[in-house]
């Protein structure tokens, strides 16, 4: 990853879809225009104010799939295809909950990397969740596009995992095994802080691994999540009144970064 992203301590900043077709809450015209709107202006926000990286997930899409729906992963496709010339800084992305999808949107997007579940069992909201590391990383071969880089999420959002093997065991296995670029380190759900035991532990195992902090990280605690990981993956804390349905608000970012760049002095 540092490779791919000249800086210390590498910040990536999530661009949530809103709902898309045929979920739920989906509620747009047939040009998708809100989505649109919507995404070009966290994309805006994001870059404007000194993000290193971003990562385009469908977050609204709830209920959550474990196999994604032709309409949605096409509406992804479609909405970036739109917005690509935009987007000045390296970029991502994940659809949630399905490594194949995400590894399938992110190769035909010319993304520089993805992020999903790729590996273990998981007691789930969505069921049994049983990921296709194998699967997933043959297709990034067989799509010409081994410089795109997968960052394996180990610990599952809105799951707990079948087994008793530690986060930081199953990082180092999921390295070895299922040739992860870099690893992520989750709270229980979207927003809430990683553990951050968990986190050294991990990164204690993993010490020529990107390891970063994935869910949770606000201006109140990135000195301490930074103080372990490698980076982290923002979200939440970066909108309107740190609701995870808002728009990102500008002015957080550029606290955040600023905040950012004073830990890396």
């Amino acid at each position: 990853m540092k490779e791919l992203i000249k800086k210390n301590k590498i910040i990536i900043g999530m661009v949530h879809f809103p709902p898309l077709p045929g979920t739920p809450n989906f509620n747009d015209d047939k040009n998708l225009s809100k989505i649109v709107n919507s995404i070009s202006s966290d994309l805006d926000s994001l870059q404007n104010n000194g993000i290193d990286a971003v990562m385009f997930g469908n977050e609204g899409d709830r209920p959550y799939l474990l196999k994604a729906s032709n309409e949605t992963l096409s509406a992804m496709a479609y909405v970036i295809g739109l917005i690509k010339n935009k987007i000045k800084v390296p970029f991502g992305v994940n659809y949630l909950w399905d490594s194949v999808a995400t590894v399938a949107l992110g190769s035909v997007c010319n993304a520089n990397f993805v992020r999903e579940v790729f590996t273990g069992v998981y007691d789930s909201d969505m069921g049994l969740w049983e990921p296709k590391a194998a699967e997933a990383v043959r297709l990034r071969t067989n799509l010409h596009r081994k410089d795109m880089k997968l960052l394996f999420n180990v610990n599952a959002e809105f799951a707990s995992p079948l087994g008793t093997r530690s986060t930081a065991e199953k990082a180092e296995s999921a390295y070895f095994s299922s040739l992860a670029d870099a690893i992520c380190v989750s709270g229980v759900i979207t927003s809430k802080s990683v553990n951050l035991q968990e986190l050294e532990e991990t990164k204690k195992r993993m010490k020529d691994v990107p390891v970063f902090a994935n869910t949770g990280v606000k201006i109140e605690n990135v000195e301490e999540m930074l103080s372990v990981a490698d980076g982290c993956v923002i979200g939440s804390s970066l909108k309107y009144d740190g609701n995870t349905w808002n728009n990102i608000d500008p002015d957080r970012v550029k606290k955040f970064m600023d905040k950012v760049n004073q830990i890396r002095e």
